[in-house]
């Protein structure tokens, strides 16, 4: 039975797509890292830089007191080069494309065909654990359009020496049975024209403008019946990023329009916790694949991956 991970809400940056029973990835082993990396980069990519974009409309800081509520939408399209990925089986120490596939769908592909992997990892006296399980096609086929949106909500309020913080806050929010989510993010943006003499007198500004977010969402994983191989208890999926910008802002203001601009760094690290008590059952091969015996179960709790 194919489920819907929620990895996101409408709101606040942290935004939607979706895969299909991602914890059976587990049965790959060491592998697993590097599939699950493949696999979600181009939605971390998106996340990260919605999360970065938007802050600033303009380098010229608020009066002391003075605030903006600002609503918005970022959108990160999906380039053709991210919706497959290489498979190079020199990468992998257990895992094979029986076929001889050479790509893979990432979540944002139009792919959305299941691709069935084989592992092969070193038991005892020469034998293996073998299983073979599907892995997930992309889900660009669902979305309106194959990109990953970005709306938010912003305040900001100016304080003394021309500096304007800002704030995007969404607390704990449920959506569903299944999912929550929360957000917050801080910037802070000074203004330098103060410091240019004769310049500050033209509608020109120039400022320096940092932030960091910080955006959790966690998707209770009910006990898999797509694959035998896998048994859960108390499962949880928990996407953590951490993104953060630095950037020289510089924009003309004039009352009915304004240009504006920045150039600076973006950063940023996605983590993907998968929680909770696995049972994966593997069948015990001897050499050559011969000689079957009866199925072995690796007990495991808790898998971190950095994409």
């Amino acid at each position: 039975m194919k489920k819907i991970i929620i990895f996101s809400t409408l709101l606040f940056g942290v935004n939607l797509t979706s895969a299909q029973d991602l914890e059976s990835v587990l049965l790959a082993g060491e592998d697993a890292n590097l599939l699950l990396q493949n696999y979600l980069n181009p939605v971390a990519k998106g996340i990260m830089t919605g999360m970065n974009n938007g802050w600033y409309s303009t380098a010229k800081s608020h009066k002391k007191l003075g605030f903006d509520i600002t609503f918005g939408v970022n959108a990160a399209f999906t380039p053709d080069k991210d919706q497959m990925f290489d498979f190079i089986s020199d990468q992998y120490n257990f895992v094979s494309v029986p076929g001889g596939r050479t790509q893979l769908p990432t979540v944002l592909s139009k792919d959305d065909t299941e691709t069935a992997l084989t592992a092969n990892i070193p038991y005892q006296d020469g034998k293996t654990k073998a299983v073979t399980f599907n892995f997930p096609g992309g889900v660009a086929k669902d979305l309106p359009v194959n990109a990953v949106p970005s709306p938010f909500v912003q305040v900001g309020l100016g304080l003394p020496f021309k500096t304007t913080v800002k704030l995007r806050y969404v607390p704990k929010t449920e959506f569903g049975s299944d999912v929550n989510a929360n957000l917050i993010g801080v910037g802070l943006q000074h203004d330098l024209t103060q410091y240019l003499g004769l310049i500050g007198k033209l509608p020109f500004s120039v400022s320096l403008f940092g932030a960091y977010t910080s955006a959790n969402v966690n998707y209770d994983i009910e006990n898999s019946t797509a694959t035998s191989a896998v048994m859960v208890t108390n499962g949880l999926a928990e996407f953590k990023l951490r993104t953060w910008t630095l950037q020289a802002l510089g924009s003309l203001d004039f009352k009915i329009m304004t240009f504006y601009g920045g150039l600076g760094f973006n950063g940023g690290t996605t983590t993907f916790d998968i929680k909770g008590d696995y049972v994966l059952e593997y069948q015990v091969e001897s050499s050559g694949g011969q000689g079957q015996e009866d199925g072995y179960r690796n007990r495991y709790r808790s898998y971190r991956f950095k994409i």
